[in-house]
């Protein structure tokens, strides 16, 4: 798709719409081309009100890709992309903040909060990481290069230049980045050897929230980590620790050291029982994969709306988050070949950062 001659407006990325025809393979080659734009709108959008069609070419400031401004009674190119800036209602703020972790020339490496998208999605278009860090930071050109699921907090990167984003995308989409994860969940049964490696097939139903397990390929593949057991007054038993390091440039930036759930404010209540915190190294990357590995060892990740049961939360329910961080990312950076490595300064069991 070629790139928008729109830029965003209030951090939101302009609509692209392809016409039908032309000779290029996609979804519509095969549909017969309307005659003009305001033909193509009617069948595109059959459900609108005349008006809101006609305001897509005004305030929408509908333009071709070659960046000429469209008329109501112009021809449709056919195969073309078109683009537009759709109407985006007011949403409630999520409120809690995101953390600067890292800034250089290319790159932008945060601390996302719970309960806070990474890029738009469904009904938060306004209230994610891309757009609020468009219009604080003056970026219109930032772009998450790869995601968090809303409810797990921890390190984002985002690329704040097209020119280089590419060869950064590329280090995730080819699985070149180690991430790491801490997690906390109910103390393992005895049965289980740590570290253990879960390999399975996950497969999520069309119109379904939970990701199934089900046989035959493996698809993802997890190791999992015991790195503590925490009591049910708070005293935590250390198993492993992994070491700390620091991004280079960032020597006077300490990462907190992990809070003990049971010790620090906003900890959910341990009931006496004990729980464990682990350390998570996907290999893949499919939807809710450590979510649904841990729930498949018995060990179900607490705050977790989803697994065992889906519990169809409230999305502005910030009561109880997901305990499940991106603590560290580790690769060789595309541009220099020098080993790059980040830490999260958030801690699980902390109440997230509200705005001041």
């Amino acid at each position: 798709m070629p790139r928008s001659p729109l830029p965003p407006r209030e951090g939101i990325s302009a609509t692209a719409l392809r016409a039908p025809g032309g000779r290029a393979t996609h979804a519509k080659n095969h549909l017969p081309v309307p005659e003009s734009i305001g033909d193509w709108l009617e069948s595109e959008f059959p459900e609108a009100a005349p008006a809101s069609r006609h305001r897509l070419l005004t305030e929408g400031d509908m333009r071709a890709e070659d960046g000429r401004p469209v008329k109501w009674d112009d021809p449709v190119i056919p195969g073309g992309f078109y683009f537009f800036h759709r109407p985006v209602p007011p949403e409630d703020r999520i409120p809690f903040e995101v953390g600067i972790v890292f800034e250089d020339e290319d790159l932008l490496v945060v601390d996302k909060p719970h309960f806070l998208a990474s890029t738009p999605n469904g009904r938060f278009v306004r209230e994610c990481v891309v757009t609020r860090l468009r219009v604080d930071l003056d970026l219109p050109d930032l772009v998450a290069i790869h995601r968090l699921d809303r409810i797990t907090a921890g390190l984002l990167v985002l690329s704040k230049r097209p020119e280089t984003r590419g060869r950064y995308q590329r280090l995730f989409q080819d699985r070149r980045v180690t991430k790491t994860y801490r997690a906390l969940a109910p103390a393992p049964p005895q049965e289980l050897e740590f570290p253990l490696v879960r390999e399975s097939r996950l497969v999520k139903p069309v119109g379904g929230r939970q990701v199934l397990e089900v046989e035959g390929e493996p698809n993802t593949i997890s190791r999992i980590s015991l790195a503590r057991t925490i009591s049910g007054t708070g005293r935590s038993t250390a198993i492993a620790e992994p070491p700390r390091r620091r991004e280079s440039g960032s020597a006077d930036r300490e990462r907190a050291d992990w809070e003990c759930v049971g010790e620090s404010d906003g900890a959910p209540p341990l009931r006496g029982d004990e729980i464990a915190e682990y350390e998570l190294e996907p290999f893949t990357g499919k939807t809710h994969q450590l979510r649904v590995h841990m729930n498949a060892l018995g060990v179900p990740i607490l705050g977790d709306p989803v697994y065992p049961v889906d519990v169809a939360p409230d999305p502005y329910d910030f009561s109880s988050p997901l305990q499940l961080l991106a603590a560290e990312l580790a690769f060789d950076d595309p541009l220099t070949g020098n080993p790059r490595h980040f830490s999260t300064r958030m801690s699980l069991g902390q109440a997230p950062v509200t705005a001041s």
